[in-house]
């Protein structure tokens, strides 16, 4: 696979993936896809992350018969859980660098925050 597709490359990389729902996807703004000219014409191409996503779609589509509506509320919500993942993770690596005595105290700040 190489680092961006072409609809076409899409649509074969993904079997269960139809013409209309990438449309669709596209026009909803589950997936936003790059903007590339060729010969004139603007086409959409597709990151590796955005086949991943048109996956996990096509997955909730299928898998839990998910109307529009739905997975929209479905997608966000995986979007902000993925985002405070991120955020936990830098700050993670914050408290990491620092002393072993400011490390204890916030980890015990953490534990006498979740009793």
């Amino acid at each position: 696979m190489t680092d961006h597709l072409t609809e076409d490359e899409v649509l074969a990389a993904i079997p269960s993936l139809t013409r209309t729902r990438l449309v669709a996807f596209v026009e909803s703004d589950l997936i936003i896809p790059l903007r590339r000219e060729s010969a004139g014409v603007s086409i959409h191409v597709f990151r590796r992350i955005d086949c991943a996503r048109l996956h996990l779609l096509c997955d909730l589509t299928e898998g839990l018969e998910l109307d529009e509506t739905a997975l929209g509320v479905v997608i966000t919500l995986i979007d902000q859980l993925h985002a405070t993942r991120q955020d936990l993770l830098a700050i993670a690596r914050a408290v990491d660098g620092e002393p072993p005595d400011v490390r204890a105290r916030i980890g015990s700040a953490i534990v006498g925050f979740q009793g």
